[in-house]
Formats: C-alpha cells, sequence, structure tokens
C-alpha cells in the first residue's frame, strides 16, 4: 500500500505523541490506534501502517538477543545482562536462545548492533583472511 506524505506526516506525530519519559508507552500506542480506528480519518489505513512500521522499528532497537552455544547457568546470563544493560539508557527486553552452530562463545545482539564473540565466527574471519591474503 502506497503511503501519502500526509499520512506519514500524521502516523509520525502520532507516534511522538505515544512517548512518556523518553520511551514508547505502550498504553498510549493502543489508545492511538483504537481512537484512529474508531474516528476513520482520511487515509487511516497508511496511517496505521506507517504507526505499525514505527512501534516495530522502535521495538527493535530495544531488543536484546543472547545466544549460546550451549545453555548458559542463569546467574551467568542474568549478568550478561546486566551488563549490556548498563551500556544502554532505556530498557532492553531481553531474549535467550541455544544456537549450537555457535561451536562456542556468544553472539549479543541489541537492535542492529552484534556484537559476536563465537568460534564460528572467528572461524569465518580466518577463513575470509585467507582467502583474500
Amino acid at each position: 500500500m502506497k503511503i501519502t506524505k500526509e499520512s506519514r506526516r500524521a502516523a509520525k506525530k502520532l507516534f511522538r505523541a505515544c512517548f512518556a519519559g523518553g520511551q514508547l508507552d505502550e498504553q498510549r500506542v493502543r489508545t492511538a490506534v483504537f481512537s484512529l480506528i474508531k474516528e476513520k480519518p482520511r487515509y487511516y489505513l497508511g496511517i496505521l501502517s506507517k504507526i505499525e512500521k514505527l512501534v516495530k522499528a522502535e521495538m527493535q532497537k530495544r531488543s536484546l538477543l543472547i545466544e549460546s552455544a550451549v545453555p548458559l547457568e542463569k546467574n551467568r546470563l542474568q549478568e550478561i545482562q546486566t551488563r549490556v544493560q548498563s551500556r544502554f539508557p532505556a530498557p532492553l527486553l531481553p531474549d535467550y536462545s541455544v544456537n549450537p552452530s555457535l561451536i562456542g562463545g556468544l553472539r549479543i545482539k541489541v537492535g542492529s548492533d552484534v556484537w559476536d564473540g563465537s568460534v564460528a565466527a572467528r572461524l569465518q574471519q580466518l577463513e575470509m583472511n585467507n582467502c583474500s591474503g
């Protein structure tokens, strides 16, 4: 669906109004979306579509994914989450998964930032260095 400039502007304005204290407020988003659906202003489907994309992007920025090759103990996992969280001003939404393809080590992803300390990444880097040199 093609979104008009007017719809984009309205969506961004509405999205900015959904923030409280520098963080996206879920209740404000719900209220904004429900009122938009109820009132059905011109191009409201385009506005809803754009708001959805903006909310997804904001949630992506706040997501923390920790991957390890083997299951981690709860206290070790909590320590990693605490250290990563200390580097970001907004609260992160943590998720944890076991990924045996990492061979060893950890991969930590916050939004689009990735810190890869896995054995698989190091092997891939060595392979690339040998191919280019």
